[in-house]
């Protein structure tokens, strides 16, 4: 069951997303939890996301191994 905690607002999804560089207004992320993308609630008139689906939003960089890159694809 998720608690409280899990919950957080869109100017936190926000801030959470702008801290690794991804850039997002609040009305963007609101317009993705309307549309379903994005679990939320609205309480009071204000509406939560999940913090771990925002998090999920923000992919790790992707490392390829030198052994995996075709053979001759930067030479002249």
């Amino acid at each position: 069951m998720p608690s409280a905690a899990d919950w957080i607002t869109l100017a936190e999804a926000q801030a959470l997303l702008a801290a690794s560089n991804v850039h997002f207004t609040t009305s963007t992320i609101g317009g993705w939890a309307r549309d379903g993308r994005l679990q939320s609630i609205k309480l009071g008139g204000r509406r939560f996301v999940r913090r771990g689906e925002v998090r999920a939003l923000i992919a790790a960089p992707r490392r390829v191994p030198v052994e995996a890159i075709q053979a001759g694809l930067f030479e002249d």
